[in-house]
């Protein structure tokens, strides 16, 4: 009976190799035979690519050649590798294509769409099998003869699909990553020439760009001179004039510096004509942010990842971030591939009796899912008290703050895993409740002023990735804010309420009686 569990056991291990597990050809070319299994290696470039034919054994049946990024010289390659394929009895053929950004895609998919099962080479692949057999010789042939022995021996890597939505989100984030650092280069120039212009100005502000009042005081009157003419009282009428909010105490604080402002430095009316211009575009890219913000929120409701919400510390920019970078959750096998990809383990160096198994992170890694991962652990131990009080616990034991937040990432990945691939809310032992999803995303297309019928199409969509035993509890906060707004009909008019009873509908909870004389109950 012991031997019989031994031999199961040895064989639910399955069979070790040493080729990754997505680029194993030996089956196949065991089947075939190695001079009749073809490999087609391809160089790309940017307009033009070089390839060419060989079989399993490196004897070529194509030599090198050009082929142009255009439908007809893709097709004349496909036609070229079919009449070499069938000329010498190839049974089975694989084409191995190196990435390069994005300039590999087109012959990619013009071979995929001729029905060649395409593969991925990594440079660093071709770098490592290039240089033992031409050191200090790089050329397309040379590269053509490394990205050849990559794949046979097992680094011609199957890519798996992206959906549509998948692959929208990870566009989207990336743009609006790139614009929030512009927009963060932007404030600094800003700030620059403003303190030239304005000494001192800027610092009266703890909020600077979500002041109304700062930046248009700043404009308009340009000087010291013209704020200190004008006092507090003058500020006021100028911001009354132009439909802008403020508080009393801040023009008086913008008044009492105007009295004790120093010079302005040379050149100072420049500098205002500078800033003013890098404003304008600084409000631009600002609202493409919430634009973008608002797409991203639309395309996430759309998808499990939207669930992460119901994460304490987790946002809807955030969500689509990480959403964006891993991609569909069907791709990962657990926690540790999602870990593993983003590279959040310490590098080896073993030989002999020599074992450093703690260095730095590994460099080779998806350094985007890196980034969202570590940013969320930030948000995380700054915003989430269970990952506080785990933060303060690990740097006690002698963590340094890096190592802190790679923890912290890996804690929440394993989260992450269970929540999205579980299709299920956020339940920890050691907190008492959770987020409520429809709340946070009601309450995210509020403060970015979506349209009513966009904001109930993403909450439907949201609804829909929701468990139905969560129903009830997700109509709790809702039921709150319906008599909120049904309280508060006299002051003004609120177009959440009728939404709110749409959503408990479809949640199942019923319309909320009104007592209060007058209008009708919206539910």
């Amino acid at each position: 009976m012991f031997a019989k569990a031994k031999a199961r056991k040895r064989r639910s291990k399955g069979r070790v190799t040493v080729q990754k597990a997505r680029g194993v050809l030996h089956p196949r070319v065991v089947k075939v035979g190695p001079e009749r299994f073809g490999i087609v290696s391809v160089d790309c470039a940017k307009a033009r690519s070089k390839w060419m034919l060989a079989d399993f054994y490196g004897n070529l049946f194509v030599p090198p050649q050009e082929v142009s990024h255009t439908r007809a010289g893709l097709d004349l390659a496909v036609a070229v590798v079919r009449d070499a394929a069938e000329e010498h009895g190839l049974q089975d053929l694989i084409v191995a294509v190196e990435r390069t950004g994005s300039y590999h895609e087109p012959v990619r998919r013009a071979f995929a769409a001729a029905g060649f099962e395409t593969r991925v080479v990594h440079p660093f692949a071709t770098k490592q099998f290039r240089q033992p057999a031409d050191p200090g010789n790089k050329t397309d042939d040379t590269d053509l003869m490394a990205i050849f022995r990559a794949a046979t021996s097992g680094f011609g890597l199957q890519e798996l699909p992206w959906d549509e939505v998948s692959k929208k989100l990870q566009i989207l984030a990336r743009h609006r990553r790139d614009l929030v650092r512009k927009n963060s280069a932007l404030c600094c120039q800003i700030r620059e020439h403003l303190e030239i212009a304005l000494p001192g100005y800027a610092a009266l502000f703890d909020q600077l760009w979500e002041s109304k009042a700062a930046l248009f005081l700043a404009a308009e009157c340009g000087t010291a001179e013209r704020l200190r003419t004008l006092g507090a009282p003058g500020m006021a009428d100028l911001l009354r004039g132009a439909a802008r909010g403020f508080r009393r105490p801040t023009l008086e604080k913008i008044a009492a510096w105007a009295r004790m402002a120093a010079a302005p430095g040379e050149a100072a009316e420049i500098h205002r004509r500078v800033w003013r211009a890098l404003d304008e575009d600084r409000a631009a890219k600002t609202r493409q942010i919430q634009a973008l913000e608002r797409e991203l929120a639309a395309v996430l409701a759309q998808t499990p990842y939207v669930l992460l919400l119901t994460h304490c510390g987790i946002n809807v920019v955030s969500a689509a971030e990480l959403a964006g970078e891993m991609g569909p959750i069907a791709h990962y096998a657990g926690a540790k591939a999602i870990t593993g990809r983003a590279g959040l383990f310490p590098s080896r160096y073993q030989s002999d009796k020599v074992d450093r198994a703690d260095g730095p992170l590994v460099r080779c890694a998806n350094r985007h899912l890196r980034a969202a991962l570590l940013l969320i652990a930030d948000n995380l131990v700054t915003c989430n008290r269970h990952f506080r009080a785990l933060a303060e616990i690990w740097q006690a034991a002698g963590k340094n703050p890096r190592e802190v937040r790679v923890k912290a990432a890996c804690k929440f990945s394993r989260i992450a895993y269970q929540i999205v691939a579980g299709r299920q809310v956020f339940r920890h032992p050691a907190l008492r409740e959770r987020d409520y999803l429809l709340e946070k995303l009601m309450a995210f297309h509020r403060a970015h002023e979506t349209p009513m019928g966009d904001m109930l199409r993403d909450l439907e969509n949201a609804l829909g990735q929701l468990p139905k035993n969560e129903y009830a509890a997700e109509a709790i906060p809702l039921q709150r804010e319906l008599q909120k707004t049904l309280a508060a009909r006299g002051r003004g008019p609120q177009p959440i309420g009728a939404l709110l009873p749409i959503l408990l509908a479809k949640l199942g909870a019923g319309a909320l009686q009104c007592n209060s004389s007058g209008n009708e109950d919206p539910g």
